[in-house]
């Protein structure tokens, strides 16, 4: 065959401007609509919520956006609550490379993740303030649902098979035994608080400080084995959308996640939210600040999400979800079912290396180092590898693994135990 003839049988040129309209039809068809709705009631005054619906990957493209839902539940004191509100978002913005393509950025959130939090803590610490607050942050993009969080806030998702499944961990030190043994090694004492007589009584705490939990953001008065690593999991929902209820403690000490799911099922986001507050309160009346957030993530040419069928839920529990994997390139591929929820990634590891990778980050250019946590740009002398010895010498090999600077590997050896776990306020 000739090269004219070659070059004949070339489909033409499509123009860089209809090719670009194309993928935003296709993304305006493919991405859900979201309904939400909010209720609180308050008995301390220390919860928070922050709402943002227009968030964007990319500055200036409404084709790129993201949501984000989240529930900061403070504990003596509002002001970590606050912080973490006003922060963290951006915290892990900074953490993500620019100029990714969307697969590669939610790719790379579940580590932004722990890096934002880590550094939220650490800006927070610097207050030398001691109150604390749990998290539980919520990142919606497209069909792809990303949950990190610490401390006893939870989020649930109710699917149209009617299963309910837990997207976080209770980091309590009563319930979750794994994390009392990290405490205990990490140098903290786990015990019920003693009275006179010598009798011990209400839920296990970590001590000094007295705390419950075994992660949160803020504490700087209890010790730093009180992590602020949180646990991720990113998971994507089939075209049949889902329901998202994101609560305080105050809810789930009233109401098991079934039973929340079912009180509000068939409503609207905004009665939904008002209903389970209103149940959780009529169970256990008002002991706790009460906030929830209610999420229906729905196709586009739905107006309210579908009734959830009356079957029984051991048919669909074992399609729910898939074995746990670290790597999700290849799981990303698959296309869900109706009704089956794919999970993309879960990690709960406490121990920063783990959850941040070995990946090298040298600017070839300036030969600078930016730190995996805080993000600021160092010489190599003014900072440690995670995969190093305690001194560093160029000329011996080069620079291996993740980077730390000094203030945030002084940070990490505080989380496990390796220095005096007393809380430093650098003013």
């Amino acid at each position: 065959m000739s090269q004219t003839e070659v070059s004949g049988m070339k489909a033409p040129l499509v123009p860089l401007a209809t090719l670009i309209g194309r993928e935003l039809r296709s993304e305006k068809v493919e991405k859900p609509y979201l309904k939400y709705g909010q209720a609180a009631v308050a008995k301390k005054g220390e919860d928070c919520f922050l709402i943002k619906t227009d968030c964007q990957r990319t500055h200036s493209n409404p084709s790129t956006s993201f949501s984000v839902f989240a529930i900061f539940d403070g504990h003596n004191g509002i002001s970590a609550a606050i912080f973490a509100k006003e922060n963290l978002l951006a915290n892990v913005l900074s953490a993500i490379p620019q100029g990714i393509s969307r697969d590669e950025w939610l790719h790379a959130l579940p580590r932004a993740l722990v890096a934002g939090f880590v550094k939220t803590d650490i800006e927070f610490q610097q207050k030398g303030e001691t109150s604390g607050t749990t998290v539980t942050f919520v990142v919606i993009d497209g069909w792809t649902v990303t949950v990190a969080s610490v401390g006893d806030s939870r989020c649930i998702l109710d699917t149209q098979g009617g299963v309910v499944s837990l997207l976080t961990v209770d980091h309590r030190l009563e319930e979750n035994e794994e994390e009392r043994a990290r405490v205990t090694a990490s140098g903290g004492e786990v015990g019920r608080l003693n009275v006179f007589g010598g009798s011990e009584v209400g839920p296990l705490r970590c001590w000094p400080g007295g705390l419950c939990l075994s992660r949160s953001i803020g504490d700087t008065d209890v010790g730093e084995f009180i992590v602020p690593i949180p646990h991720v999991k990113q998971v994507k929902l089939s075209n049949a959308g889902g329901r998202l209820i994101i609560a305080s403690d105050g809810i789930w000490d009233a109401l098991s996640s079934d039973l929340a799911a079912k009180s509000c099922r068939g409503l609207p986001a905004e009665l939904a939210a008002k209903l389970v507050v209103k149940e959780a309160l009529r169970s256990r009346g008002l002991k706790d600040d009460t906030t929830c957030l209610v999420v229906d993530i729905i196709p586009s040419d739905h107006p309210v999400l579908p009734p959830t069928p009356m079957k029984k839920q051991n048919i669909l529990a074992s399609l729910i979800f898939g074995k746990k994997t670290r790597n999700s390139v290849n799981k990303r591929n698959k296309l869900s079912s109706v009704g089956v929820v794919e999970e993309l990634f879960e990690e709960g590891s406490a121990m920063l290396a783990e959850r941040l990778g070995k990946d090298s980050t040298l600017d070839a250019n300036s030969g600078l180092f930016r730190c995996a946590v805080c993000q600021v740009d160092q010489p190599p002398v003014e900072g440690l590898s995670v995969n190093s010895g305690p001194f560093f010498s160029p000329a011996s090999k080069p620079w291996e693994g993740l980077f730390l600077c000094a203030k945030c590997r002084n940070k990490k050896d505080a989380m496990e135990g390796k220095r005096l776990s007393t809380p430093t306020v650098i003013l």
